[in-house]
């Protein structure tokens, strides 16, 4: 049985949830990208959280933050196995939950290695790649 995407606002997050979601975004992007940034940056309460659960916790994750005029950014993409659909399957889950919110255009900053898996989803690449945090991205778009 496929496990269900789950999307909730802060305040409906769980305890074990929440503590789920920052252990796998710390998991992946701290300790295996070898990289100090601040991951609780102030932008998860006013977030739609987008995820699939597993028996170990969380299978995937993805984060919404509305910005201005029907623009949202999707980040924090995370998979806890790669090559599984996981990653694939929360990222259009949070697609589908923009288009649902009214999005008029959606924007991710890409890690640049992940550029192609972001384009299987539709979105493409706008400007030049830049440094955050010391890893190469680079902003791209989809208009839903």
């Amino acid at each position: 049985m496929e496990e269900a995407v789950l999307v909730k606002s802060f305040d409906e997050l769980t305890l074990f949830e929440l503590h789920d979601l920052l252990r796998l975004r710390c998991e992946v992007f701290v300790f295996e990208q070898n990289c100090a940034y601040r991951d609780i940056d102030g932008l998860d309460p006013a977030s739609k959280h987008v995820f699939i659960k597993d028996g170990g916790g969380m299978a995937a994750y993805a984060r919404i933050c509305p910005e201005a005029d029907g623009v949202f950014k999707i980040g924090r993409v995370v998979s806890k196995t790669r090559g599984e659909g996981f990653g694939m399957r929360v990222l259009r889950a949070a697609i589908r939950e923009c288009t649902a919110l009214g999005a008029k255009e959606i924007r991710i900053e890409a890690q640049v290695y992940a550029v192609g898996f972001y384009e299987k989803a539709g979105f493409t690449v706008r400007g030049e790649a830049f440094l955050e945090d010391g890893i190469p991205h680079i902003e791209m778009r989809l208009r839903p």
